[in-house]
């Protein structure tokens, strides 16, 4: 098996070789500068599936006739944009199962006949639309199985996959609130012309939804609590009668105009424990708290 590739490995064969060169699945890691220059006639090159974490700057120069590349499989953690500036009738290129995380602003501006681009399979989690800057004719873009990021970023990459139909299976790996999600159908919403990230715009509807949830509790433990408080005092009421100790007219009338101001003293403590506990569970402002409890 080939391990490294010298600028002169290819001198003495180059006569044998025409449109076609199969180097794949060999254990090549290292690739030196024009290694490849004799070849001019070569059209579908195969790379893939061998050990390269790295290029050199001039790896492909000369290769001005070449329409197929496929370096998919190897160990490539960036693309360089000085890879592919002689490989200007490349109509397809694979860059698939590799360990990608960047690929260089302007890497593909002189891939002017570049049809099908295989990113698929790395380890990208953006694209910055300066990449594709200028784009051509491109026809196929496959970017699945990496873990995106759908911010607002991509939004471009959104707008691009509704308005020319080049590309599509993007599953969101995160913000968590969109996770699993296809980038198609996230939802970029803009204030005063802003994109607002989807992170932001999920913990804003959480924070909407935690007060009214709050309030209903709220209610629904005093209305519990008076409810236990006046059958307390009816039992009272009922066994007073039964022992004949029923008050006067006049006490009867002072004990009903004293019931009310102990009711709402009893309803303020209610009121008073309740949102000092909820004050120290949800962080409720000190402003909430008083409006409560009024």
């Amino acid at each position: 098996m080939l391990s490294q590739l010298h600028v002169y490995f290819f001198h003495t064969v180059v006569h044998l070789i025409s449109e076609y060169l199969n180097l794949q699945e060999n254990r090549i890691n290292v690739i030196h500068d024009n290694a490849f220059q004799d070849l001019v006639r070569l059209e579908n090159f195969y790379l893939n599936d061998n050990l390269l974490s790295d290029l050199p700057r001039l790896a492909f120069k000369g290769l001005s006739c070449l329409k197929m590349l496929n370096l998919g499989g190897n160990q490539l953690t960036n693309v360089s944009k000085t890879w592919f500036s002689d490989l200007v009738e490349l109509e397809v290129l694979y860059l698939d199962r590799n360990q990608l995380l960047n690929i260089e602003e302007g890497t593909f501006e002189n891939l002017t006949s570049l049809i099908t681009l295989h990113l698929n399979s790395n380890n990208l989690t953006t694209l910055p639309f300066s990449v594709f800057q200028p784009i051509y004719f491109l026809g196929h873009l496959y970017l699945f199985k990496n873990p995106w990021e759908c911010d607002c970023s991509l939004d471009w990459l959104k707008q691009w996959m509704e308005n020319y139909k080049l590309v599509r299976d993007i599953p969101c790996a995160s913000p968590s609130s969109v996770a699993g999600l296809d980038l198609g159908q996230v939802v970029f919403p803009t204030v005063n012309g802003t994109c607002i990230d989807p992170t932001e715009l999920n913990l804003t509807t959480v924070s909407s939804e935690i007060v009214p949830t709050t309030e209903n509790r709220f209610n629904s433990l005093i209305s519990k609590l008076l409810q236990q408080e006046l059958r307390e005092e009816m039992g009272n009421g009922t066994e007073s009668l039964r022992n004949g100790t029923l008050l006067d007219s006049e006490e009867g009338q002072l004990s009903a105009g004293a019931g009310e101001p102990r009711t709402q003293a009893i309803q303020s403590l209610l009121c008073f424990t309740v949102m000092w506990f909820l004050f120290g569970l949800f962080h409720l402002s000190d402003t909430n708290f008083c409006l409560y409890c009024t």
